[in-house]
């Protein structure tokens, strides 16, 4: 059977526009008539894989539950996890301490996957900055031992050189995002076998919207755009996930790739193959 589309990074819980008032729709529980309204444009978009980078409201269970009924198979963390003072508390559930944290992964089984936040966001309106620093390197290392103990694959929300070095050094699954990387983060990530998914859409899908800084947003594009080719030429596991319902990026639009492919040239297709099958086996 021929496999069909995949979008390894999305949120349901989101809708593209207004993260805010996405968020008030299922304040009282999951909109499922919504929910199945966004399931149906990606069935019928040929996807068969969606892979949610998770919500503390429940509205990627939902969607998990909906999806077999539009031939997609669904992949959710519920929420993801991050410290507590460190990116992630408008949608993840936090832990102060590790202690905290093997209570969190160990808590509800119904998870398919643990994802963690361990790096802020970029600063589109200054090239080279992130939002807040990341976690430290052992911190990440014991996060990821911990979910891989009780049985869980990571993801990781991960940007900057040091931090997604130490995810992949650490054996994280997949990385999310990834900007601003080096070559040894590069390397860390081909030599660990990591997926990186490398969200091109969140940056390219802002260009001429008159929010930020127009010469950041291209410089930023362009260094992601730069390492996702390099990393593809190293060997390394790219695989397509759009963020999808992160501003200014709608669900099933196919954005991802047309940006991958402008990234990955004439190999796109085999790149993509070969990511896409990893994350389907892992998570």
């Amino acid at each position: 059977m021929e496999r069909g589309k995949e979008d390894c990074h999305i949120h349901m819980v989101l809708d593209g526009e207004n993260w805010k008032a996405a968020i008030q729709r299922h304040e009282n529980g999951p909109d499922r008539q919504w929910v199945r309204g966004i399931l149906e444009q990606y069935a019928r978009a040929g996807y068969d894989y969606l892979r949610d980078g998770g919500d503390r409201w429940g509205v990627g269970a939902a969607a998990r539950s909906l999806a077999g009924e539009y031939g997609i198979r669904y992949r959710t963390p519920l929420a993801p996890l991050y410290h507590k003072g460190h990116y992630g508390g408008f949608i993840g559930v936090g832990f102060e301490n590790v202690r905290e944290y093997r209570e969190l992964v160990c808590k509800n089984r119904e998870k398919d996957f643990v994802k963690i936040m361990i790096s802020g966001l970029m600063d589109f309106d200054r090239f080279g900055v992130l939002t807040q620093p990341g976690l430290s390197a052992g911190e990440i290392r014991e996060l990821v031992h911990i979910a891989h103990e009780e049985g869980y694959a990571v993801m990781a929300h991960a940007n900057g050189a040091e931090v997604v070095r130490a995810a992949a050094e650490a054996g994280v699954d997949s990385v999310e995002h990834g900007a601003y990387l080096d070559g040894e983060a590069l390397h860390a990530m081909a030599e660990n076998g990591t997926v990186w998914v490398p969200t091109l859409s969140t940056i390219g899908n802002l260009r001429g919207k008159g929010r930020f800084d127009e010469t950041a947003v291209e410089q930023i594009l362009e260094s992601a755009m730069e390492n996702a080719s390099k990393f593809a030429a190293m060997g390394g596991l790219v695989a397509e996930g759009s963020d999808a319902g992160a501003w200014a990026v709608p669900h099933a639009a196919g954005t991802e790739r047309t940006l991958l492919t402008q990234a990955l040239g004439e190999n796109v297709e085999e790149v993509l193959r070969r990511g896409g099958e990893k994350i389907r086996e892992k998570f």
